[in-house]
């Protein structure tokens, strides 16, 4: 009996829909990462996006004016978005930035859909979702990719300007994540179709959690298709096929809503019971039956990359632009509160973590940009942005405390973390994604032989035999040189190499290759040892993708840092944080994986080849978490470009935090001969800042120009540390409202 025959026996074989998602997208920079040599030179040579002047037109037009259009607060406190504004979405064409300007759409690159989509959901995450939905998966890009050309001269025009508003139904009760495992069916038969019987589908389904399912007026769906009576063949099962159906045909039920966290999208259900559909509603047509599951997979990956990931971003800007703001013109015992430890160490998290975030967003829409679909680049970028997002929002909400949890329109902070969970579990939850999808994905895609051996394992090809031995023989030449590379730069710390010409880039991109060749040899020993019950070993097999997603990080930010900073003394301590805190993550996830490897052999020989014989990983300084919450107080341009996403609107949240900020550091000087003179001859008693500024003012200390100047940023001050107020019965008080009720009071 043969290697291949033996190993065909104990190997689990590969169902279907597994098969179309391991065939589907590309492989580009992870790759380099998984085989222990990260391609620095190919991260350099990425085109760099910019946005086109349409691009740029657009987000200062039609963008800005739906950020003055809208009112977060009140949404959350409605139904139902407002007509007009979903009018001005389809007006102004925000459901088509994919669909090619042949049939209408504005054909944005990724990079312009991603900020588009960010810098919306900065403002409002419901009308992110809504937008980004028809702009991810969903009818319009089936379409594009696999319609007739009489479905898209009909469906995508109407799409372009909002006249049809698509909604796509994939998730149902019984299947969420095993999507492949959905229920909803049809059986061919024929029917009567225009007066004429025909051969079509009588599909039966029951869907929830579909975005703009409610408002929708054409339905995607993906059912099983069965053929019974063998109308088309002598199959009986003809596999996962995706379809398209207008609201108003008989028996499509939709308008029912789910509420996601009071986040005033729509989201609802879609039903229907043996509906009849002719084979002119598949998209493609009849001889993409069957087709669905593989149509799914392969679009489904660049959608991944840009909206979920867009918003997770999105977040983190918002957190650190009010949360910087805030903690500089907020003051406790005489000092801003961004100078005590204790919110510095949130600071630098949330400053440093939006650097990396932002890294992550411009990198991964670059690679969608060069035409490319790479299904684990956007599984890492959808599930650690999110999560990214995720903490930095935590970190915000920890400072600005009392503030935070007080809901209004001045809270820039309560409807994005009330949005957080959805975008955690959207286009399959966070811990799908990292226990299966990104090593699992990764592993076969990455690895240069291993898909080509799996397939010939399983293989009933006279040959197979042969070729297996060929690919066998390769694979082990891999592995061994990956297990010397591992030796040499583990022990050998010159052989590690770096190609940047910057000093304080190049000391970080050895650890990235040291860290990417000591992880080649863990996945091979795993695959060896392990096998197919690697699949199961979820926790060992999360650690692996998890180094190289946090990779991948590191690459991001130090192309970021390299062509996208202006000012990089500036930036230093942002990018020193993200580099340190990913190569730090990736560094625990090898010491996790060697620690908890089931075999005791193997464990010691990856202890050898990898120098991991202690669990103690290196920590972020104090002195440098110190210094970026310093820098994150400042205004300058990198902070600008880490908040570019915000567009704070008159009188909003965060332009009464601007104001207040900018007005502080517009004052400065005058504070601290402020403060030296109150040192010296106190005013007793001091009633009110704006009563020792008077008083300061009579002695001479400050001119009267000085005074207009100071009195103006404690207004700003005043109004920038002001929670929103209610009557009783919860109907809001402006800010006059409640000066006036204090002055009363007084």
């Amino acid at each position: 009996m043969s290697i291949r025959t033996s190993l065909k026996k104990v190997l689990p074989p590969i169902s279907i829909t597994e098969q179309e998602a391991l065939d589907a997208g590309d492989i580009w920079l992870e790759s380099s990462i998984y085989r222990g040599l990260p391609d620095m030179e190919a991260l350099r040579a990425v085109p760099q996006a910019k946005l086109s002047a349409d691009e740029q037109a657009f987000l200062d037009g039609p963008v800005q004016k739906l950020l003055e259009m809208i009112d977060d607060f009140e949404l959350s406190n409605s139904k139902h978005i407002p007509q007009h504004v979903l009018d001005f979405l389809g007006e102004n064409r925000f459901f088509s930035m994919i669909i090619p300007k042949k049939f209408g759409g504005l054909e944005f690159s990724p990079y312009a859909n991603s900020t588009i989509v960010a810098t919306i959901a900065a403002k409002s995450g419901a009308l992110a979702v809504t937008v980004m939905v028809p702009n991810s998966l969903g009818p319009g890009e089936l379409l594009m990719h696999y319609g007739t050309k009489e479905q898209q001269d009909y469906w995508l025009p109407r799409l372009s300007v909002g006249k049809d508003i698509p909604c796509f139904a994939l998730t149902s009760p019984e299947a969420g994540s095993d999507a492949g495992g959905i229920p909803d069916a049809a059986i061919v038969t024929k029917g009567e179709w225009e007066g004429k019987e025909v051969i079509g589908l009588k599909v039966s389904w029951d869907k929830r959690y579909i975005t703009l399912a409610p408002i929708a007026t054409v339905l995607g769906l993906a059912f099983k298709v069965f053929d019974p009576d063998q109308l088309l063949g002598d199959k009986l099962e003809l596999g996962i096929t995706c379809a398209l159906l207008p609201k108003s045909h008989p028996g499509v039920q939709l308008g029912n809503r789910h509420d996601p966290m009071g986040v005033r999208f729509y989201n609802g259900t879609t039903r229907g019971t043996d509906v009849f559909i002719p084979m002119d509603f598949i998209i493609g047509g009849q001889k993409n039956i069957g087709r669905g599951w593989q149509m799914l997979v392969s679009c489904l990956g660049a959608g991944r990359g840009i909206s979920l990931p867009a918003m997770g971003t999105a977040t983190a800007q918002s957190a650190l632009k009010s949360t910087a703001e805030y903690a500089f013109v907020r003051e406790q015992f005489g000092l801003p509160i961004g100078r005590f430890e204790g919110i510095q160490e949130k600071l630098a998290e949330i400053a440093g973590k939006t650097f990396l975030c932002e890294s992550m967003r411009v990198l991964t829409t670059e690679g969608l940009g060069l035409g490319l679909k790479p299904s684990v680049v956007t599984a890492i970028a959808k599930y650690h942005m999110t999560e990214l997002g995720r903490d930095v929002m935590n970190a915000a909400m920890d400072v600005q405390a009392g503030k935070a949890i007080q809901r209004g329109p001045q809270n820039t902070l309560a409807a994005g973390y009330s949005a957080l969970p959805i975008a955690i579990t959207v286009e399959g939850a966070n811990i799908l994604t990292r226990n299966l999808m990104i090593f699992g994905q990764g592993a076969m895609r990455c690895h240069p032989y291993l898909k080509e051996m799996v397939d010939l394992i399983h293989s009933n090809d006279k040959k197979a035999d042969g070729e297996f031995n060929k690919v066998l023989r390769k694979t082990v030449g891999f592995s061994v040189g990956n297990a010397f590379r591992s030796l040499f730069k583990s022990y050998l710390p010159f052989t590690r190499g770096a190609q940047s010409s910057l000093p304080e880039v190049r000391k970080y991109e050895k650890r990235l290759n040291a860290l990417s060749a000591k992880l080649a040899p863990m996945a091979d020993l795993s695959l060896a040892v392990l096998g197919g019950d690697l699949k199961k070993a979820e926790l060992l097999s999360a650690r692996l993708g998890d180094i190289m997603s946090y990779l991948y990080g590191a690459m991001a930010s130090i192309r970021f840092y390299e062509q996208r900073i202006e000012d990089r003394q500036q930036a230093k301590p942002y990018f020193d944080y993200a580099m340190q805190w990913s190569l730090q993550q990736a560094e625990q996830a090898l010491v996790n994986f060697v620690r908890n490897f089931p075999n005791t052999a193997t464990r010691g020989l990856m202890r050898l080849l990898t120098a991991t014989y202690s669990g103690s990983v290196s920590t972020i300084s104090d002195d440098l978490i110190r210094e970026l919450s310093l820098a994150a107080l400042q205004d300058n341009s990198v902070k600008a470009q880490l908040t570019h996403l915000v567009k704070a609107t008159p009188n909003d949240g965060n332009d009464i935090n601007e104001q207040a900020f900018k007005a502080k550091h517009a004052v400065l000087p005058l504070l601290g001969k402020v403060q030296k003179a109150l040192r010296k001859e106190p005013v007793v008693p001091f009633l009110s800042f704006e009563h020792a500024l008077n008083k300061l003012q009579e002695r001479g200390v400050i001119t009267a120009e000085d005074a207009v100047a100071l009195h103006d940023y404690n207004e700003k001050r005043k109004l920038a540390i002001r929670v929103d107020e209610f009557t009783f019965d919860l109907e809001l008080l402006s800010s006059e409202d409640t000066a006036s009720e204090t002055k009363d009071a007084a």
